[in-house]
C-alpha cells in the first residue's frame, strides 16, 4: 500500500514540487503552506504529529497520485481545513488567494450542526454531497481522506479506527468513480486494513 509522508516541512516538499510544477507555482504554494501553518499554529493530529504534516501529505498525495498541477487547486489542498479547524474563514482565504480556491475550500468544509440537528446526520449529508461534486472537489477531498486514513492504526481509538474504515469503504472510495486516478490507491488501502472491517463484524456479533 503507498504511503505518502515524505513531506513532514516545506524544505522537503520543495524540490519534488520544483520537478514537477513551474517556479511560481512553487512560490505561490510556499507562500500559502506559510499561511496554513500559521492558522494552525501549535495544531496536533489524533496520533500526536504536527497537524501541518498532515497538510503536506495531502499536498504528496494531490500531486503524486492525483496528478495535480493547478496552483488554485493544490493552494486548496494546503487550506482545506483552515475554515473547519482554526479561526480562519473561506473570505479571509478568498482576500488573500482568490474566490477559486477559497471556492475549493468551501466545498470541502463540513457544516457545524444547527440547533436541534443531529450531528450524525450532517456529517451523512456532507459526505453525500460529494457525490455530485466537479472533479477538482474531489481531488481535494480524496487527497485529504487517504492522507487520514493511510496510516489508520496509528489512530489511538480503535473504535475511531473502525469507524473511519467503514465510513470511508462506504462513502468515501464509491467517490473515486469521478477521480480514477484515485482507484486503485484506495483499492490497495481497503485491502491493507480490510482486517478493521473483520474487528467490527466481530463486535457486532459479540454485542
Amino acid at each position: 500500500m503507498k504511503v505518502f509522508d515524505a513531506w513532514r516541512t516545506w524544505t522537503d516538499a520543495d524540490q519534488p514540487l520544483r520537478d514537477r510544477l513551474p517556479a511560481g507555482t512553487v512560490e505561490h504554494l510556499a507562500e500559502v503552506y506559510r499561511a496554513a501553518a500559521d492558522w494552525h499554529g501549535d495544531q496536533v493530529r489524533p496520533a500526536g504529529e504536527p497537524y501541518v504534516e498532515h497538510l503536506l501529505q495531502a499536498l504528496q498525495v494531490a500531486v503524486e497520485a492525483g496528478g495535480a498541477t493547478d496552483p488554485d487547486v493544490l493552494a486548496a489542498v494546503l487550506l482545506h481545513d483552515v475554515a473547519e479547524d482554526t479561526s480562519g474563514t473561506v473570505e479571509q482565504i478568498r482576500d488573500r488567494f482568490g474566490s477559486r480556491t477559497a471556492d475549493l475550500v468551501a466545498a470541502v468544509t463540513k457544516p457545524e450542526p444547527r440547533d436541534g440537528e443531529d450531528p450524525a446526520a450532517v456529517r451523512t449529508a456532507y459526505l453525500r454531497s460529494f457525490e455530485n461534486a466537479e472533479p477538482d472537489v474531489l481531488l481535494v477531498k480524496l487527497s485529504d481522506r487517504y492522507s487520514n486514513v493511510q496510516a489508520l492504526d496509528t489512530h489511538p481509538r480503535p473504535d475511531k479506527q473502525r469507524r473511519y474504515y467503514a465510513e470511508t469503504v462506504r462513502q468515501i472510495v464509491p467517490l473515486t468513480v469521478g477521480a480514477p486516478q484515485f482507484v486503485p490507491l484506495f483499492d490497495e488501502w481497503q485491502q491493507h486494513f480490510s482486517r478493521l472491517a473483520d474487528d467490527d463484524q466481530e463486535e457486532t456479533r459479540d454485542a
